[in-house]
């Protein structure tokens, strides 16, 4: 489908101002049942989420930290409150001294599963439920972008 060059100039931005607006409502109300659920921050969680989807549920911690989008910074003092809850280990490679791997713990493999679960219940009712059938549409359209655009 070709765009329509002739698409207002205001049209447009709002188009995108209310992807932006829906994106945040839900993941603000996603994160907020997250947190009071299992105490995780977005970080954590998100961190938790490409862990347990990992071969072996573990991930070189450079690599995680990119992936994440955190600085590493940012990403040690996350990972230092993961260790601390006991749900991640610092384990280094056997086969490059350089590499250290972020890996779930099982508490913190179990903690994953269930937080898991917990997102898909929620996505259910918070983007399935209104959306229906357009929601796998939104998803590709979403794969769509970050592919056009570098991501």
């Amino acid at each position: 489908m070709t765009p329509d060059p002739k698409t207002d100039d205001d049209e447009i931005v709002t188009w995108w101002g209310l992807v932006i607006e829906g994106y945040l409502a839900t993941q603000d109300k996603l994160m907020g049942e997250i947190a009071e659920r299992f105490g995780l921050a977005p970080a954590s969680f998100d961190i938790l989420m490409r862990l347990v989807r990992s071969p072996e549920h573990r991930m070189p911690m450079t690599r995680l930290a990119t992936e994440a989008a955190l600085s590493s910074g940012g990403f040690t003092k996350v990972a230092d409150r993961l260790v601390a809850a006991d749900l991640i280990c610092r384990v280094p490679s056997p086969d490059d001294r350089r590499v250290t791997f972020a890996s779930l713990t099982d508490h913190g493999l179990e903690v994953a599963n269930k937080a898991r679960a917990a997102a898909a219940e929620i996505l259910r009712r918070i983007v399935l439920a209104p959306l229906g059938d357009d929601a796998a549409g939104l998803a590709e359209a979403m794969r769509t972008l970050r592919t056009y655009n570098g991501g």
